[in-house]
């Protein structure tokens, strides 16, 4: 197996006569070289902009010293491939909206950039300078002493000549003799240099490209593919609602209807029309079923019309009598918040009418400061509820979980119970027909007809 970087070369037999000394070479020289001209430049924009700071036009330049370690660990990322094969990724996350803010805002936030930045000092400052002496050191004084008896032959007319300017060789023997001690600290020196190149990539890959990346850049990017993984489950939920209503629906609708004309055609008092009736009616619940399975996947009310609509036409449909309360006129939230928020309610009230053996419930909601949606669901039951029971809670806390949100419940036995839950979130603008929680036309469609009093009222709704 070839090694993957230079430490695990430093170990295997060979390693002078394979290409990783040449490389760690490389690594140190283009160190010392890209070191020297990060001094000289950070040096020139620090002048050039103290200068101009007096009239203002220099503040900028300053200002971008603090992203000087971008294009600096950009190319430290690459330079690592001469001795790590190992991918080299940045810590930096993606600017949540396009433009140059938002660039400049994720950037100065992370830790990346002010690591990149300190390790661009420290390259200017203190590294370079040893990667320069330890090339001095251990290669080119032994290439020098090696170069012994070709100095002695020329330079020395073959009697006497200096090594390094502070060795006198005399004769041939003592020149060989140089010679094969400069093999020897060649050798020595291609170790040297290899630990040298596999330290200094070590702390380059700590500081610019750790291996298992930032980890604030990875739980920000896990939060973001979250929210899309939120954000397309609710898109299939509403494609697949779509679909049903556009097609299955139409269907059957157009069955019942022509079952129905074929009733009116049929002898009355025969089989035929007996069978017809059958058919008609049976018709009839599968189109019930399917508005309520199509209601249940994703109600258009809770699309058009937002969270407080969604909120009392559930209310209405549930068997235990149930008040519903805004604090105030809810604004429209993120659609997956609404759709969450909304399913938990929903799912708290089947809850209610399953388990507590309530007599009546009721259901609070408030947006708070415009950063926070409170939802409450208190019922006058028999309380003790337990998710270790299947009482539904566990999934209800994993959805409101997604979102950031949390989920507490209070069940003493006898009651009552007593579900909360917080979702981060602010209000959005909307245009068009649903721009407002409630419409301006008619009340609400056909598949909703909650009692709605709004501004901060109380709706009362039972099956």
């Amino acid at each position: 197996m070839q090694p993957r970087n230079v430490w695990q070369a430093l170990f295997r037999p060979g390693y002078l006569l394979s290409p990783w000394p040449w490389r760690a070479v490389a690594y140190l020289l283009t160190g010392a070289v890209t070191g020297a001209a990060v001094l000289v430049g950070l040096v020139g924009v620090v002048a050039v902009g103290g200068v101009l700071a007096v009239v203002l036009v220099g503040l900028p330049l300053l200002a971008a010293v603090a992203f000087a370690g971008l294009p600096v660990a950009a190319l430290e990322r690459r330079r690592l491939r001469l001795v790590d094969a190992d991918d080299a990724p940045g810590a930096h996350v993606e600017p949540a909206a396009p433009g140059l803010r938002s660039w400049l805002t994720t950037r100065l936030r992370e830790r990346a950039t002010w690591r990149e930045l300190g390790h661009t000092f420290l390259v200017a400052c203190l590294l370079w300078p040893a990667e320069a002496l330890l090339l001095t050191v251990a290669l080119f004084v032994p290439l020098a002493t090696v170069a012994a008896p070709l100095l002695l032959a020329t330079v020395g007319g073959g009697c006497e000549t200096k090594v390094l300017k502070v060795w006198t060789v005399t004769g041939w023997p003592a020149a060989f003799g140089v010679a094969v001690l400069g093999v020897l600290l060649l050798a020595a020196g291609g170790y040297a240099l290899g630990a040298a190149a596999g330290a200094r990539a070590a702390l380059t890959r700590l500081l610019v490209a750790p291996r298992g990346g930032d980890p604030q850049a990875r739980v920000v990017e896990l939060t973001r593919s979250r929210a899309r993984l939120v954000d397309a489950f609710e898109g299939e939920r509403r494609r697949i609602e779509r679909d049903l209503h556009d097609g299955a629906q139409q269907r059957l609708v157009a069955l019942t209807m022509s079952l129905g004309l074929a009733r009116l055609d049929a002898p009355p008092g025969g089989p035929l029309a007996e069978q017809l009736a059958r058919a008609h009616e049976e018709a009839g619940a599968a189109l019930a079923e399917l508005r309520e399975l199509i209601h249940g996947i994703h109600p258009q009310v809770l699309a058009d019309y937002g969270l407080e609509a969604a909120v009392a036409d559930a209310a209405d449909r549930s068997p235990v009598p149930v008040d519903v309360e805004f604090a105030r006129p809810a604004p429209r939230l993120p659609r997956a918040v609404e759709a969450a928020a909304y399913f938990v309610v929903r799912e708290a009230l089947a809850n209610v009418a399953r388990h507590s053996g309530a007599r009546r419930a009721r259901v609070r909601a408030e947006h708070r400061d415009g950063r926070l949606l409170v939802l409450e669901v208190t019922d006058d039951g028999r309380g003790g509820a337990d998710s270790a029971r299947g009482t539904g809670l566990t999934g209800l806390a994993d959805r409101v979980s997604v979102l950031d949100g949390r989920l507490t419940v209070t069940s003493p036995p006898g009651g009552p119970t007593l579900l909360r839950v917080e979702i981060p979130c602010q209000s959005i603008q909307l245009s068009g027909p649903s721009q407002s929680s409630a419409p301006s036309g008619p009340s609400l469609p056909s598949e909703a007809s909650p009692r709605d009093e709004r501004a901060g009222t109380v709706t009362e709704a039972s099956a």
